[in-house]
């Protein structure tokens, strides 16, 4: 069951738990229904047999008026399953008497079988017939003194009690069946409308991470209440940290930047000296770390928002007609295709900055063009969410396989003649990074640079 919902877990649960209780329950109830109907039988055959101690006790009747106070008719037909047997047991030759059905066989003893004397001084128990039925059989040893001792044996079909237990079993099988069926049809009735709060309430943090929604939203279940509550709740703190965060980020930024900016001008004003042109270099250094530091500090509060999404073609576009101003003194020609589908789960001063970055280096090193496209990809697993695929070429000298190695490390520049402080690609791999994404450099099918840079999307 592994990655399979609640809501099935609890179903197979019930259902199995449903099962085995229904079965023990027809076992418990079988069992009980046939030591029933045996004791019923039993009762049956023992009067019988108390019937025929009683005419084997008075031996003074006549002959023909002898065990006629049976009353069971099937003791008069041949072979019916139903008879009875007097043995005398107390002298050479046995003397036995027996029931009309019996005709001319014999019915086994108990006592052979290993069957013992019951408290009540009988022997109970199941034996083969003369026609190779069944028969469940009561035997009693008899001690009239002077008169002999006998051996009274009752015997009846068994299969009145198989018959009996199996219809029990048919019925009492159809009404398990018919009940388990309404307990299970209760079970998924309750699993699907009981566990419907929590899968609201999933759909809704779905949303919220996504971006449609801010808050859980709706009235929820007592039992739910809390959850959403502190669902909430959390979202609140979550955002009051950012925005903290944000602040202390603000605040250290200016406490840096002030201190620097006075031991620059000192330094300034002092060129001619060897240390301060060495101070003003090192302060020129510290200036990029703090930069750099800083920016991921303010971009690893922002991208801890949840719930924000940027439609990425309208800042392409932006982008595009930006850069194009930027580089028009050197006739840099942007090309721009977003699929309209495209949307970044994060902000758009984020996807602005990662973009822009490498749109910016494209068109420092492209002879005449740049092409930026965006694609979207299907989730490659249920829950993931799209990827962004988001593509910048150049028409410029491309790099090597030792270059490319080196161009993304913060603060490397290849050509010292270009503007910048090289920390640009070091930006876009860290904040890609904590979106989750990544940034691969290549060849272009134009001869110059790709960079391919990889979010996830909504």
């Amino acid at each position: 069951m592994r990655g399979s919902s609640l809501a099935t877990r609890l179903f197979l649960s019930a259902t199995a738990w449903v099962v085995v209780i229904l079965l023990l329950t027809g076992i418990v109830l079988s069992s009980v229904y046939r030591a029933a109907t045996e004791r019923a039988f039993d009762r049956r055959l023992n009067l019988y047999l108390r019937t025929l101690i009683a005419e084997v006790a008075t031996p003074d009747e006549p002959p023909e008026r002898q065990f006629q106070s049976l009353g069971e008719p099937l003791f008069e037909l041949l072979l019916s399953g139903w008879y009875w047997q007097i043995t005398r047991t107390d002298t050479e030759k046995t003397e036995t008497r027996a029931s009309r059905s019996l005709w001319d066989k014999k019915l086994p003893r108990l006592e052979d079988n290993g069957a013992e004397l019951t408290p009540a001084g009988i022997r109970l128990g199941y034996v083969e017939g003369p026609e190779g039925q069944t028969l469940r059989m009561v035997e009693r040893p008899v001690d009239l003194g002077a008169d002999g001792k006998f051996l009274v044996t009752v015997a009846g079909d068994a299969s009145e009690i198989f018959d009996e237990t199996r219809s029990f079993d048919y019925y009492l099988g159809g009404t398990f069946a018919s009940l388990g069926i309404v307990l299970l049809l209760t079970t998924i009735f309750q699993v699907r409308f009981g566990l419907a709060p929590l899968k609201r309430i999933s759909d809704a943090i779905a949303d919220i991470r996504s971006g449609r929604a801010e808050r859980l939203e709706g009235d929820f279940p007592v039992e739910i209440a809390p959850l959403a509550r502190e669902t909430n709740a959390l979202i609140d703190a979550n955002r009051e940290i950012v925005e903290r965060a944000r602040t202390h980020v603000g605040n250290l930024a200016h406490a840096i930047k002030t201190p620097l900016s006075v031991i620059v001008n000192e330094a300034a004003a002092h060129r001619a000296d060897p240390f301060a042109g060495k101070v003003l270099e090192q302060a020129d250094v510290m200036r990029g770390q703090v930069a750099h530091h800083l920016e991921r500090a303010r971009i690893a509060a922002r991208v801890t928002i949840v719930g924000t999404v940027t439609e990425v073609a309208p800042a392409i576009e932006a982008l595009r007609r930006t850069m194009e101003k930027i580089h028009r003194d050197r006739g840099i020609t942007i090309e721009a295709k977003a699929d309209p589908r495209a949307k970044f789960r994060g902000e758009r001063q984020d996807l602005e900055e990662m973009v822009g970055n490498l749109v910016d280096n494209a068109c420092k090193w492209a002879a005449s063009q740049v092409f930026v496209e965006v694609l979207v990809e299907p989730e490659a697993e249920p829950g993931a969410g799209p990827l962004l695929r988001i593509i910048v070429d150049d028409d410029g000298r491309g790099l090597a396989e030792s270059e490319l190695a080196q161009v993304a490390r913060r603060g490397q520049r290849l050509d010292e003649s270009k503007p910048g402080s090289g920390l640009g690609l070091s930006i876009v791999v860290d904040l890609a990074a904590l979106y989750g994404g990544n940034l691969t450099l290549g060849s272009a099918p134009t001869g110059g640079l790709r960079a391919e840079l990889r979010l996830p999307g909504m």
